[in-house]
């Protein structure tokens, strides 16, 4: 027996143990993973400054930070997520009462990227936890050294069978997937996540996708100026790019065209100084391979600013591109680095013909003070999330859920709606005894279909 099999067979023993069915059980290890994530919050953010170059700032305010917002949340409200929940009882089935009893899927497996590699690994598996789970947790190769502290972190916690950390690239994955869980949790790219859902599909599991696209920035006429170019500076160079909510691209109007990219520039020196390379608090791509396949998007004739790199320490400044079209190589696939292409518009038909024709992006971000623009964009484009005159931010609320819309996934989760998705909810009726409607035997008598006609109508 395999590993991986040696691991499923022992989670699915704990789990038909039934002790996870037990709330305070959970809530026990829920209040463990809090304390264990603050005493180790030095180790993990070393992990993520040395796999991307984050600082301790950058790491508390988008991993560590909202991975604890998140469990405080749940840990809140989860005896009241977790009871039965009362619904009406049709008039022909009295007496009795009715109810939606949540109940576990089982044995989950939880696969996590490497571009926020302690939140995505964390929010879904504090979900699942919540939800009365079991977790295998497959880590991605891409970001060894935080993957020690996280391995560290749960393994201080959680006893084998109940939470189990996997290492290992491609091979692992693949034979994770010829394994049959109950639920399969997938954040990453679309090429690996149509993989994924493939092999789910041969075992019926159902599965949350979390993927990507090139998510669209709209900056209206109206908007805004120095206030839009702050916040799009903010969540497109965060993480240098590798972000899956981040603006990939920026549809200007014509009219604030100079505008914008004058406050943009002005931005990126502010927020990162104006030799971003040797700023101790920038980032870095996460490997040779993606610091490559960038450098192949950008466009030396059409960078109005930025373009510099650091190929040792695999760097790339805030980099602006303007007059770009929809045959540049930078529009034909999600960026997920500091490159930001504008595209100038005048009507927003243009735009809104482009949006709809294209993939379903996993948000999208418009900036604009004209109401009916406001819900005409909202109402009529299709993605997953997005933000009003800001970016990012859609994401970082337990109090919504984060998900992706066709193309860009399916499912979602956060806060309420996190422990929703790992669980299935049992419909029950309870039948009272003490009386038995003769409406619905043989042999059936014409009193009685009067009867039956009028309770169901």
């Amino acid at each position: 027996m395999s590993e991986i099999s040696e691991i499923i067979e022992r989670q699915r023993a704990f789990f038909k143990s039934n002790q996870t069915l037990n709330v305070k059980f959970r809530l026990k290890y829920l209040n463990a993973l809090y304390r264990a994530i603050k005493e180790n919050l030095s180790e993990l953010h070393e992990g993520l400054k040395l796999d991307l170059g984050k600082s301790e700032s950058e790491s508390y305010m988008c991993e560590t930070g909202l991975a604890l917002s998140e469990l405080s949340y749940i840990k809140k409200h989860l005896k009241k997520f977790a009871k039965p929940k009362k619904v009406k009882t049709p008039l022909a089935q009295y007496p009795s009462k009715s109810y939606r009893l949540p109940s576990p899927y089982g044995t989950v497996l939880v696969m996590n990227p490497w571009n926020y590699p302690f939140l995505l690994s964390m929010e879904p598996l504090i979900d699942a936890i919540a939800a009365g789970n079991t977790v295998v947790l497959k880590l991605s190769a891409y970001s060894p050294n935080v993957n020690k502290a996280i391995a560290k972190v749960l393994e201080s916690v959680f006893p084998r069978g109940y939470v189990d950390v996997l290492f290992g690239g491609a091979a692992v994955n693949s034979e994770l997937l010829e394994h049959k869980f109950d639920y399969i949790f997938f954040t990453g790219s679309k090429r690996v996540g149509t993989i994924v859902y493939e092999s789910a599909a041969k075992n019926l599991t159902p599965v949350t996708l979390e993927l990507g696209g090139k998510s669209p920035c709209i900056v209206d006429k109206t908007a805004n100026i120095p206030l839009a170019a702050k916040r799009i500076v903010w969540g497109k160079f965060l993480n240098l790019g590798q972000t899956c909510v981040a603006p990939d691209h920026i549809f200007c109007h014509k009219s604030v065209h100079d505008k914008l990219l004058s406050e943009i520039k002005k931005q990126i020196e502010k927020q990162f100084s104006k030799d971003p390379l040797v700023n101790p608090d920038y980032g870095k791509i996460i490997n040779e391979k993606h610091f490559t396949r960038l450098l192949g998007l950008m466009n030396a004739e059409k960078t109005v600013y930025g373009g510099r790199t650091n190929a040792e320490r695999l760097q790339i400044e805030p980099t602006v591109l303007d007059g770009v079209d929809f045959n540049d190589a930078v529009m034909q696939e999600e960026i997920f680095g500091p490159i930001l292409p504008v595209i100038t518009y005048e009507r927003e038909e243009e735009v809104m013909s482009h949006i709809s024709e294209s993939p379903t992006p996993l948000a999208l971000y418009l900036f604009s003070k004209n109401r009916k623009r406001i819900k005409k964009f909202t109402a009529e484009l299709g993605f997953g999330g997005g933000c009003v005159n800001d970016v990012v931010i859609h994401l970082a609320t337990p109090y919504m859920p984060f998900g992706g819309f066709k193309d860009s996934g399916m499912g979602a989760y956060h806060g309420r709606v996190g422990f929703e998705t790992f669980t299935h909810y049992k419909s029950i009726v309870k039948k009272s005894t003490h009386l038995d409607l003769p409406m619905r035997y043989q042999p059936f008598k014409t009193f009685y279909q009067k009867l039956v006609k009028m309770f169901l109508h």
